[in-house]
């Protein structure tokens, strides 16, 4: 099995919002990811099984010294096989390559594992303020 990951690669909004809602419980917007992805983002790591999207991080930045990893995603049938600790590998990549001193990421309890120890993030104190009344809005 050969994954392709690709920084910047491709993006389907129907394939992307298809791989969130497998991901997340709930596919949100399938219109203009892509475009939303060029305005806001750093860049974002693409992985293709076969051409299939199998996987997804997006990597949001400050313009400067700090990124952030969203909405990191793999396909249910490939998941603890590697390929998230892949996509946030690139990523890493991506960030160091643009010049940003700090790489930041959120996660739920469940996820803090895959982030501290296959992924070598230190643990810090942060906070959340939830802004909105729906229910992806965490």
């Amino acid at each position: 099995m050969i994954i392709d990951y690709e920084w910047r690669g491709e993006v389907d909004d129907a394939a992307l919002a298809h791989l969130h809602g497998e991901g997340f419980g709930h596919p949100g917007e399938d219109v203009g990811r892509r475009a939303r992805l060029e305005r806001h983002s750093l860049g974002w790591v693409c992985a293709r099984l076969a051409g299939r999207l199998v996987g997804f991080v997006n990597l949001a930045w400050d313009g400067g010294a700090h990124a952030f990893l969203l909405d990191t995603v793999v396909a249910a049938d490939l998941r603890h096989a590697g390929v998230g600790r892949e996509l946030v590998a690139a990523a890493v990549r991506g960030a160091r390559e643009a010049g940003c001193d700090w790489l930041h990421v959120d996660f739920e309890e469940h996820l803090r594992p895959f982030y501290l120890e296959a992924c070598g993030f230190a643990p810090t104190d942060a906070g959340l303020l939830r802004l909105g009344d729906r229910p992806d809005a965490t």
